[in-house]
C-alpha cells in the first residue's frame, strides 16, 4: 500500500512538473512575442533617429520613447504612439482623438510608417511655430469675431437684458390690473 501511495505521489509530482514546464514554455513564448515587437520597434526608432534629433529640445512635446508592458509602443508624442498589429509584423501608426482612435498608417514596410511619423512630427513642429508667432488661423472664418465687437455686444446685451425685463415688469402691472381692475375701480369712485 505504501509503494502504490509513493508512486501515485510521485505520478503527480511529475504531471505537476509537466504542468510548470508547458507553463514556463507558454510565458517564453508571450515574452519572446513582446521582446520581439519591442525590437521592430526599436529598429524604427533607430531609424528615425535623425529625425528625433532635429526636433527643437524646448519643444517638450514630443516624447520618442518605447514604453514596456504587455503592448509595447513607441511613443511620439502624448497622444500619437507606434505600436504592432495583431500578426506582429504590421506597424500601425495611431493618434488618440476626442471622437477615438485613429489609424494615420498601418505597413508593414518600415520605411512607409517611418515617412508617416515624420510628416506628423514636421506637422505638429509647424503648428507650434505658427501658433508662437502668432499665425492662427480659424477653422472657420465666419467663427471668427473681432475683441471689439465682444466688447459691443456685452454692451447691448445687458441694455437689451434691461429693456427685456422693464417690460416684463410693465405687463406684469397691466396684468395685476386688469384682473383687479373691479376692486380698483369701486375704490376709486368711493374715495371721491
Amino acid at each position: 500500500m505504501n509503494a502504490e501511495h509513493q508512486q501515485a505521489g510521485s505520478r503527480l509530482a511529475e504531471a505537476i512538473r509537466d504542468v510548470k514546464n508547458a507553463v514556463a514554455d507558454r510565458d517564453d513564448v508571450v515574452v519572446d512575442i513582446r521582446e520581439a515587437q519591442r525590437t521592430r520597434l526599436e529598429l524604427l526608432a533607430d531609424d528615425l533617429k535623425p529625425v528625433f534629433a532635429d526636433v527643437d529640445e524646448d519643444d517638450e512635446r514630443f516624447d520618442f520613447a518605447i514604453s514596456a508592458g504587455a503592448q509595447p509602443r513607441l511613443w511620439i508624442d502624448s497622444v500619437a504612439h507606434v505600436t504592432m498589429g495583431r500578426d506582429r509584423r504590421t506597424y500601425r501608426f495611431l493618434r488618440d482623438t476626442r471622437l477615438g482612435r485613429v489609424v494615420l498608417a498601418e505597413s508593414s514596410d518600415i520605411k512607409k510608417v517611418a515617412d508617416q511619423v515624420t510628416r506628423y512630427i514636421a506637422e505638429r513642429v509647424i503648428e507650434r511655430r505658427r501658433m508662437l508667432e502668432g499665425e492662427v488661423t480659424p477653422l472657420d472664418p465666419r467663427l471668427y469675431v473681432s475683441q471689439d465687437n465682444d466688447k459691443e455686444k456685452k454692451g447691448s446685451s445687458v441694455l437689451r437684458g434691461l429693456g427685456i425685463i422693464l417690460l416684463g415688469g410693465l405687463v406684469g402691472v397691466a396684468v395685476i390690473l386688469m384682473l383687479s381692475w373691479p376692486q380698483v375701480a369701486d375704490m376709486l369712485g368711493r374715495s371721491f
